[in-house]
Order: structure tokens, then sequence, then C-alpha cells
């Protein structure tokens, strides 16, 4: 899932603040920008552990836009990054679904062009979450 972040400089401490918007309290500081993305990742990751851990959902990705006119983020430098956000979800399952052919053919031309789903069933999963995250 790609997860959009915002580096904000720190003029009086000469660092960054790398705040995950979907993820409140997920945040770290660093030096540079390279150091604050390669950071950043270990974060979140801690940050979905915790999260597991106490049976809590895995936050859904959202877009730029629903974040960028954010009072707390102007002036920040927005990025992307890619979790695999499946180790998080609890042991997997395997069951039987039943689909038309022309929609798996589909999952599957997309799964072999969008390298974020690596599978069949991680497409399924991501859009089961995506559809959950709308309920709420």
């Amino acid at each position: 899932m790609r997860f959009p972040i915002v580096l904000l400089f720190n003029p009086e401490k000469n660092d960054y603040k790398v705040v995950v918007a979907d993820m409140p309290g997920c945040e770290c500081r660093a030096s540079t920008m390279d150091d604050a993305l390669d950071k950043v990742i270990s974060v979140i990751e801690s940050h979905l552990s915790i999260l597991a851990e106490y049976n809590e959902d895995i936050p859904v990705a959202s877009s730029f836009e629903s974040h960028v006119s954010k009072m707390e983020f102007r002036g920040g430098v927005w990025a992307v990054v890619d979790i695999d956000v499946t180790p998080y979800l609890g042991k997997s399952h395997k069951i039987n679904v039943t689909l038309p052919e022309l929609l798996i053919k589909k999952i599957d031309d997309t799964v072999s062009t969008e390298p974020a789903y690596h599978t069949r069933s991680g497409f399924l999963a991501t859009a089961a979450m995506n559809e959950l995250a709308k309920l709420k």
C-alpha cells in the first residue's frame, strides 16, 4: 500500500520531521531527506506491528489531496512509501472464490503490470480493505 508522507524542515534544529499522514502518531526525525526516507519505513513497520499486536485495524492509505491542504502540513515536501501490509493482517487462510472469467483476467492483467499487488490475492486483499474502509 502506498502511504503519503510529508517531510517538514525545522530550521531551528536543522532537521526534518517526517509524518505519515494516515497514521496519527507515526512520525520520526532525521537530519537529511535520504535518512528520513530510510527511517520512516522502519517507523511505519513498527507502528503496524503494534496495531496488529492489539488487533487494531491497519489504516488504508488515502490520497495526497486529502491531506495537502491541512495547515499542519503546509510547506512540507510530499513523498510516498510503498509498504506491504499483508504481514500485519494476521494469518492467511485459503478460501475458494468464484469470479467471472473476464474479471479474473482484468485482475491478473493489473497484477502483472502493477508490482504493488504482488499476487492476485494481494490485489483482492487491497480491494477488500479499501471497500471496508469506505464503510467506516
